[in-house]
Order: structure tokens, then sequence, then C-alpha cells
């Protein structure tokens, strides 16, 4: 272990001792925010509770982007991001994998990309030093704007996401999660299946491709938490997104119509030999961005949001034993993501736990929640929402959703007044508004 790795260990762990004392009033750390001349935009939380900065930087770039012949292009190209780095403009040498992972432990910071359904991701964790931060950017800068691409490795990784394909194409969990995303979303991109097919059409020229359209500097959203002042912070993004494509790479990218609602019932039943029956009902949600979000988010908790205190485990496993545990829940993104109802029971039992869940559903839809369900469910969320903010990398996250999704600057000092202002018939409303339970997907599979 390196010195400043275990330096870095030694300040992560301070962290949980810092972070344990917070309440609320960390939610008062403000937010700036302010955009720089190449069009990213950046959000700034400046603690010096720790010596200990996390930058993520998110594009549009997730799978909704993807071909629909290319299905798995976004997390591809996020997963070879990491395999390596090209020559540098400066002379550096190129690295291989091997070679960046030595880099990255020599300096004891941790670096990262992944791709979700609407954004690309970078993150980055580091001491803040001044000496070590600029050569943590340095090398960052040049994985974000350099990767290499190999084809070897590409062929290589291919292989390993295809075996992974086979096995999950095994169990009933995986074939459940397609069913209900085909028959929710349709043709929207959020419906998308990463298939072998589709892996076989994707190359390293696709990831190159779809990185000079997508990874440019105006459509960066760079949130940044920890021991950095704005000057600092602004050198730091400048850097970071200085070997991407200029301004003339900015083009506007291409819409996407919005999912679209269902218009009648759907369901599906798909056989399959396994002990227990993967149950899904659902239908599009809401953008993250809908006004209805806390009253969504509150109600949820009473239908099957709040474990053991929620109305389907007490109808569902409590009353009649049906399956041992039962949730509800929202996806919200930039689009409609799913709202679902998801279970596991005997294949015998199936029809009777859709019946009561459905049921349940209908009935919370129509009255909403008990007064008593209401102060037990902002008890818990309100009492629970310290916890969200008891850490940088938490924190960072936070701040990272305010700027995705473009919400208030002060969401995290409101969020505690929002939620206890949500009433009963707010959640009534809420309900009807978003959801019909006689137009929703039913996918079981299992039994005969």
């Amino acid at each position: 272990m390196t010195p400043m790795t275990k330096i870095l260990r030694s300040a992560l762990f301070a962290a949980a001792t810092v972070f344990a004392g917070l309440n609320a009033a960390q939610a008062a750390l403000p937010i700036e925010h302010w955009t720089l001349a190449s069009g990213a935009r950046i959000y700034l939380v400046s603690t010096q509770a720790l010596p200990i900065v996390d930058v993520q930087i998110d594009f549009d770039a997730g799978s909704r982007r993807d071909p629909a012949d290319q299905a798995g292009l976004a997390s591809a190209t996020a997963t070879m991001v990491e395999k390596g780095v090209r020559a540098g403009r400066n002379g550096e040498p190129a690295l291989d994998e091997n070679a960046l992972g030595e880099a990255w432990a020599d300096l004891g910071a941790e670096f990262g990309t992944s791709a979700g359904t609407d954004r690309a991701s970078y993150s980055l964790r580091t001491l803040s030093d001044p000496a070590l931060l600029a050569k943590v950017v340095a090398l960052a800068s040049r994985e974000i704007g350099e990767p290499a691409f190999p084809d070897d490795v590409w062929q290589r990784e291919r292989e390993r996401i295809n075996a992974s394909l086979k096995e999950a194409n095994t169990k009933p969990a995986t074939i459940a999660g397609r069913a209900f995303a085909k028959s929710v979303y349709g043709s929207h991109p959020y419906g998308q299946e990463v298939t072998e097919a589709t892996l076989a059409r994707i190359d390293t020229a696709a990831m190159r491709q779809r990185y000079q359209q997508l990874i440019v500097p105006c459509r960066a959203k760079l949130s940044i938490v920890g021991a950095v002042t704005r000057a600092e912070a602004e050198a730091m993004a400048t850097a970071l997104l200085s070997r991407l494509p200029g301004p003339g790479a900015c083009t506007p990218l291409p819409a996407i119509s919005p999912v679209a609602a269902l218009t009648a019932p759907k369901d599906e039943r798909i056989p399959f030999a396994s002990a227990q029956a993967h149950v899904l009902i659902g239908q599009p949600g809401y953008p993250r961005k809908d006004p209805d979000h806390f009253a969504l988010t509150l109600g949820n908790y009473v239908l099957g949001g709040g474990g053991f205190v929620s109305r389907l485990t007490n109808e569902v496993r409590e009353k009649r034993g049906l399956a041992y545990s039962v949730y509800s829940g929202f996806a919200p993104g930039l689009d409609a993501g799913a709202f679902r109802i998801g279970f596991q029971t005997r294949p015998d039992q199936a029809e009777e736990a859709v019946k009561v869940s459905r049921e349940v559903l209908a009935k919370f839809v129509a009255e909403g929640p008990t007064a008593s369900e209401l102060k037990a469910a902002k008890d818990n969320l309100i009492g629970g929402f310290p916890l969200l903010l008891d850490s940088n990398r938490k924190l960072i996250g936070n701040v990272a959703n305010i700027a995705w999704h473009d919400l208030p600057l002060d969401y995290l000092d409101t969020w505690t007044a929002r939620m206890n202002a949500v009433t009963a018939a707010d959640i009534r409303a809420a309900y009807a508004r978003k959801l019909q339970p006689e137009r929703m997907v039913t996918v079981v599979v299992g039994g005969k």
C-alpha cells in the first residue's frame, strides 16, 4: 500500500466519524452554480470538514441514446474507457489497462466510469493536497479525453459480457425483467434489450464515434464536493474536460419521444421450471422533475416501500403468507421510468398473489393513506433524511441528482419542509394522476 493510499484510507475512516455527528443542518451547505465558457455547468459544495474532493461528471450519453441494433453501446463504452489511454497530446506515453491501474494506485485516488439509462458518468475521489490534486486531475483528464478503446481488449470484454448474458438468460428474474420492460416501454429506448446480436454489432469504431458525438464539454454537468474553493473547482473542471472535443462538436442532440402511456392492460404468463414464480406488475411512472415527486415518494412508503409496515407486505405476506417479501417503487428519470410491484411466490399461488396485490393497489389509489399511515411515513422518511447526507460520497450523489435533473439549488434545504407539507389529499390526487391500476402490465414467470 502506498503512503498516499494510507492517507486516503485514514481520511475516509475519519469521514465516518465526522459525518456521523451531523444532522439535517448538513443540508444548509450552499451549492454554488456557474457555467464555464465551454458550456459545462458546475455545481460546487465547498466544505473543509475533510481533506477530500469528490467529483462526478455526467453526460446525456446513457443507454437511451443507443441505436436499437446496438443496445448495450453505452455500457460497453463506459467499460472500455477504463481499459487504457492513448498517447497524449503533450507527449505522454500510452497506458494499457494494467499501467493505468498502477498509476491510480500510486496516486491513492479512485476513478470510475458507468452508464445508466439516462447518463454516462465519471467519478473521481482524491485527497485535496494541491500537489497531489494536480497529478490526479491530469490523469483523470487523459482517461476522460483520450481513451484508447483497444480492439483486443474489447474482444475479450465482449466474450465476458456474452457469457454473463447467457447465464442471466437461465434465470427467471432476468426473463421477467425483460418481458416487463418490453411491455411497459414498447419501442421507447428505455425498453431496449441487450443481446448477443446487439453486442456483435458493437465495435471500437462505434465507441469512438459515440464519444465524439456525446462526450463533449458543453453537455457536461460537474458536481464537486470537498475541500476546494470556487477558483480551485473551476480550474479542476476546466482541466478535466480539456482533452475533449472543442465547441465545434457541440451540435444539438436529437429529441427522444416520451414514454407512451398504456392504453390497455397486458398480461403475460411465461412457463419456467422454477421453485418460485417471479411477478412484476406496473406501468410507466413519471419524470423526476414532476411536481408530484414528494407526494408519490411519501405515498409509496405506505403502499410498498416501507418494508414490513407497508400495506402490500401486510396483505400479501402477513395475512396470507403468499410471499416472503413484496415491494413497490418508482424509478423516475429524464422520462417516465417504471412504477412496479414485485415479489416471488409459489407458482400455484401466483394468481392469488397477483389478485391481492392489484386489490391493494387499487384501494390505495382510490383512497390514499390513513392519517396514522401518513404520520408514520413522514416520521420515517424525515427522520432518516440526515442519513442521506452523512458522508462526502452521499452528498456528491445528492448534488449530482440536483444538477442532472435541474432541481432548485435549495432542494436539500427545503426537502424536509416540502415532505412535511404533503397531505393525504395530495397523495391521493397524485396517485390518481399517475397510476391506472386497470391498465397495468402483469408478468408472471414460473410454473406451467
